[in-house]
């Protein structure tokens, strides 16, 4: 067995044996290494097993105490200061009191903190005063109320989580990216908001008093409604093609009998007609704009009446039943103007024009059909005895 004692005092064989060597004996041994080297080692310490340690301020004559393992690092952890303390394996411990600063890269999965410190600001309800937050990522958990007053988020996330309440009052918010969270309430007062994009997530209320939205994108399903104030559209930024019942004018066609415009949409509310130097064979070439449905057109059935005023306020009138009249008495005349045909309601329509001759003349009138179309118009054809120049085209809205 290896040597663990260090004797300073030996004593010869059938030598004398005095009380001060006896002393030296106990007063000058040493201890070797071998004391703990030697003996069997425990590869596991429970927290009830006990060491000896000298208490400190205990003189050396004074015995050592005992202390549990679970005692000793209790007791020296939470009072004393380890500048490099390296662990390898995870550090679990339960609910942390008191101030706990957290180093860069450091990862809270599902935690609470009930105070958020950035910079030299101590917050108490997850406020940031001043600080500035890098980037802030909520990817499954909640955050109740984050408040920035003055501070800067650069770039905050939300993947599958909820932000219940998001306050910016005067700072600024450079990035808000919101995949499939929820924001149940985002208010901006006076801050501003770089970009907010929302893929699939919910927004369920975005105020915005005087602060400002950098850019907006986001689809909106269903209606949008601007309750207060007034709300513009930028020049050019919705063209009439992007509406979904759009004004629309159809392709212009060259004066011949007969002219025929289909493919009127179904949510056509006004049809109008429009003549350009429209000129007409025979001595009496009226000329006649008949409505139908996807059946065909409507030939009968109609009250009309077409009426002209000549310079010396000379009039002359025409009435058909065979579609909308426009009166024209003269085949030298040249016809311009507009006929109006208005849906009233349950497939009924209702006509009046107004126009000019190239003679002079002022042209004027209108009707009705007596009994509704079938369907829906969807077609509109305007017929003479010959029209022989000029041309016809049909501008339809909702």
């Amino acid at each position: 067995m290896a040597t663990i004692l260090n004797r300073t005092q030996t004593f010869a064989t059938n030598g004398t044996v005095t009380a001060a060597g006896l002393h030296n004996l106990i007063d000058d041994t040493g201890i070797y290494a071998g004391l703990i080297t030697t003996q069997t080692e425990l590869t596991t310490v429970g927290t009830a097993d006990q060491l000896l340690i000298a208490v400190g301020g205990v003189s050396d004559t004074g015995a050592p105490r005992r202390a549990t393992v679970q005692n000793l690092f209790d007791d020296a952890l939470s009072v004393g200061t380890y500048t490099g303390l390296n662990l390898s394996g995870a550090l679990t411990y339960g609910t942390a009191t008191g101030n706990r600063t957290v180093s860069t890269s450091a990862t809270i999965t599902t935690g609470t903190i009930p105070n958020l410190t950035a910079g030299t600001t101590t917050s108490t309800a997850a406020t940031i005063t001043s600080g500035t937050v890098t980037n802030l990522a909520s990817t499954t958990g909640t955050i109740a109320t984050l408040n920035s007053t003055t501070g800067t988020i650069a770039t905050l996330n939300s993947t599958t989580g909820t932000i219940a309440t998001l306050n910016s009052t005067t700072g600024t918010i450079a990035t808000l990216n919101s995949t499939t969270g929820t924001i149940v309430t985002l208010n901006s007062t006076t801050g501003t908001i770089g970009t907010l994009n929302n893929t699939t997530g919910t927004i369920a209320t975005l105020n915005s008093t005087t602060g400002t939205i950098g850019n907006f994108s986001t689809t909106l399903i269903g209606d949008f409604t601007i309750t207060q104030g007034t709300g513009t559209i930028g020049t050019a930024s919705i063209t009439p093609a992007k509406l979904s019942q759009p004004m629309t004018l159809m392709s212009g066609q060259v004066a011949s009998t007969p002219i025929l415009f289909s493919g009127i949409p179904s949510w056509a509310k006004r049809v109008t007609v429009i003549l350009y130097d429209v000129g007409t064979s025979g001595n009496v070439a009226h000329i006649n704009v008949q409505i139908g449905d996807s059946g065909g057109l409507r030939t009968t059935n109609y009250v009309s009446t077409g009426i002209t005023v000549d310079s010396g306020g000379n009039t002359a009138g025409v009435s058909a039943t065979d579609g909308f009249i426009w009166a024209n008495f003269d085949s030298t005349n040249r016809n311009s103007g507009t006929m109006q045909l208005t849906h009233a309601g349950l497939n009924v329509w209702v006509a009046n024009h107004t126009g000019r001759q190239s003679v002079g003349n002022s042209v004027f009138g209108g009707g009705t059909i007596t009994t509704a179309l079938n369907g829906t118009l969807d077609r509109v054809q305007i017929a003479a005895t010959g029209l022989n120049a000029g041309s016809v085209n049909v501008l339809y809205e909702g």
